[in-house]
């Protein structure tokens, strides 16, 4: 599904209002049946939603991922994934969006984000019934909260809810993989940081010595994190981040080759098809034209 323009439509959560609550609940029919077009599109997000789906039904794509609907489904879309809806408006739900600035504040909230927000396994999931009972509560009382906006610490009440929601989502998630949702590592925030510049920077030509640089270690001691934590040199990291907005950009615009090798960050395409197909095995432009 390529969008024949050169640019991915990003859309924002109160851009023009940074004062207003910096998040939101929607319902999920309401919010489809007045955006069909813009949801039904290729599209990306400056902030982070959480999608419940109550019924079975549909599916839902998210990057080149396409998850199969059931009853009480999560999805997790993290801000600049490229998601977007099926024809099915009728699966009842609910929306959750929120900016960084509403949510990042300690270091479990790095923690809850590249472990549920960033990581496949924990992308897309459905509730059992202990789960959905708790959830449904908490969205409750978020409910309750924005709908008395003007009582004393009404923002810290909601943001407090949204994180014990997402802890309580992940136990439930991580008990049936027999995983405890825990720092596994003394480098495991010094990783998720990593990754938070990765992010920052990947279409910026910076190496793993500058990457070490900026995180106040050599490039030995960086190795040694990302192979612990991920077992991946960061040079696979980068290139990793590198190859996945360049899958985007050729899916989903129709920018010529050349454009997507500057966007990421290559001033000469030939090399860039050169490196985008060591690492992905075909060119740029089969890539582009291939199914699935």
């Amino acid at each position: 599904m390529k969008d024949n323009s050169t640019k991915i439509a990003q859309y924002h959560l109160h851009k023009t209002n940074p004062k207003k609550l910096q998040f939101e609940v929607y319902d999920l029919k309401e919010y489809r049946a007045k955006n069909i077009k813009k949801a039904a599109a290729p599209h990306s997000h400056s902030y982070y939603q959480i999608i419940w789906f109550f019924n079975k039904g549909g599916t839902h794509t998210v990057d080149f991922k396409t998850y199969d609907i059931n009853e009480n489904t999560i999805l997790f879309i993290s801000k600049d994934q490229i998601h977007f809806f099926d024809d099915n408006l009728d699966i009842p739900g609910w929306l959750i969006h929120f900016n960084e600035s509403f949510f990042m504040h300690t270091d479990v909230d790095i923690f809850l984000k590249h472990n549920i927000f960033k990581a496949q396994k924990s992308a897309c999931y459905a509730m059992d019934f202990a789960a959905i009972q708790t959830a449904k509560n908490y969205v409750t009382l978020i409910l309750n909260e924005l709908d008395n906006r003007n009582r004393f610490g009404f923002e810290d009440i909601v943001r407090f809810l949204l994180k014990s929601l997402l802890i309580n989502l992940e136990r439930a998630h991580l008990k049936d993989l027999d995983e405890k949702l825990e720092f596994t590592s003394p480098y495991q925030l010094q990783f998720f940081r990593f990754k938070e510049l990765v992010e920052e920077n990947y279409n910026n030509g910076l190496s793993v010595i500058d990457f070490a640089n900026l995180l106040h270690i050599s490039s030995k001691t960086l190795t040694t994190i990302t192979n612990t934590v991920a077992n991946k040199p960061p040079s696979q990291i980068i290139s990793d981040r590198i190859i996945l907005e360049a899958k985007r950009l050729l899916k989903f615009t129709s920018l010529q080759i050349g454009e997507v090798a500057f966007r990421v960050g290559f001033d000469d395409p030939s090399y860039f098809i050169k490196y985008f197909k060591r690492h992905v095995s075909i060119s740029p432009n089969k890539y582009r034209f291939a199914k699935g």
